[in-house]
């Protein structure tokens, strides 16, 4: 009967995953590309993609009884080395913020993306993300740094989106071999990271700073007033919701969730160079990225969001790589091929 019914659950959440389509192109505006982008269209969740859902629905969400900081910040110092071969790392500084480079063979030195990890906006660290970062590297051919920004709560906001402020100024002329002009940067990062990329956009655009070429957010929080719906209906395999106040509370401290540096959704896009939003179906934070697609799009940004069926959070981070994760970082790298300025 286990047997019956598991089979049952199989055949059920592939019909509804090729039937949740991603928003990307639709209709409505919201999925706009900029010339040459990838068109999103429906897609089935692969078997693999499945089978690790159900895994983690065995597991208790973080934060579901209580929130350990000394828990979350131990998992998340992890040094997670790169699976690619020959991948060059390159610890350097920028002012105070250690930071490393991560160069996959082949990649360009110039054409530089600047990651900001998750965390919670108090925790994580670019060595979790060396993988991911080298996947990246490959498939997009660029040098990726990872700044290793401040964590509240002992450096609250805005000291971290400042880092990642500076850490982009530094990526413009300075490479993974020493001081030297990029042909272009990007910018892009997960959850903590998704809003902090989102911020740093508004943030140097309002400053009158040159601009990266592209943003990419990955199943990011860009509400910290918590008022997304996803929020309340949505079961999170990954992280409770009961945890968002308290990262927040530890971010902001007395600072207000309106501030669009601190909730983006609240950002004006006029001027934001095109963007690239993904978020699972399976998120509590999914409609984050819906909303902040969408008021980005509203103010004329190109924006391409892709909601991703059977998907939870930061899936492209997990190793080994889903078929989704392979698809999703090939994604990313057409999106910055196609936002490269034209010579």
């Amino acid at each position: 009967m286990k047997r019956l019914v598991a089979k049952a659950l199989l055949v059920f959440m592939v019909a509804f995953g090729a039937s949740f389509t991603a928003i990307s192109g639709s209709e409505d505006g919201v999925g706009s590309s900029p010339p040459g982008a990838p068109v999103d269209k429906p897609r089935p969740v692969s078997r693999e993609g499945i089978e690790y859902l159900q895994k983690l629905r065995r597991n208790t969400p973080f934060g579901a009884s209580d929130f350990n900081l000394e828990q979350l910040r131990a998992g998340m110092k992890t040094r997670r080395e790169p699976t690619i071969k020959d991948v060059r790392l390159i610890r350097s500084k920028i002012g105070e913020v250690p930071c490393e480079w991560v160069v996959a063979p082949g990649a360009d030195p110039d054409l530089r993306l600047l990651y900001l990890h998750g965390g919670g906006f108090v925790s994580g660290s670019g060595g979790f993300y060396l993988t991911l970062a080298a996947h990246i590297s490959a498939a997009a051919k660029c040098a990726v740094l990872l700044p290793d920004y401040r964590l509240a709560p002992e450096q609250p906001f805005p000291a971290g989106l400042e880092d990642c402020i500076a850490s982009h100024e530094w990526i413009r002329s300075n490479g993974p071999s020493g001081p030297g002009p990029a042909t272009a940067t990007f910018i892009a990062g997960d959850s903590a990271g998704g809003n902090l990329t989102l911020a740093t956009l508004l943030a140097l655009r309002d400053r009158g700073r040159p601009l990266p070429a592209g943003g990419i957010s990955l199943s990011a929080t860009t509400d910290l007033t918590l008022a997304s719906k996803s929020l309340r209906t949505v079961e999170d395999p990954i992280l409770s919701a009961r945890t968002m106040p308290v990262f927040r509370d530890f971010y902001l401290g007395k600072a207000d969730p309106r501030n669009p540096l601190a909730s983006p959704v609240f950002g004006d896009y006029r001027g934001v160079p095109p963007l690239l939003i993904q978020v699972g179906e399976h998120e509590m934070l999914r409609d984050d990225s819906i909303r902040v697609a969408s008021k980005a799009k509203s103010d004329g940004a190109q924006v391409t969001l892709e909601v991703w069926p059977g998907m939870f959070h930061v899936f492209q981070s997990h190793e080994p790589l889903l078929p989704e994760a392979r698809k999703s970082i090939a994604r990313m790298a057409d999106f910055m091929r196609s936002s490269l300025p034209k010579r």
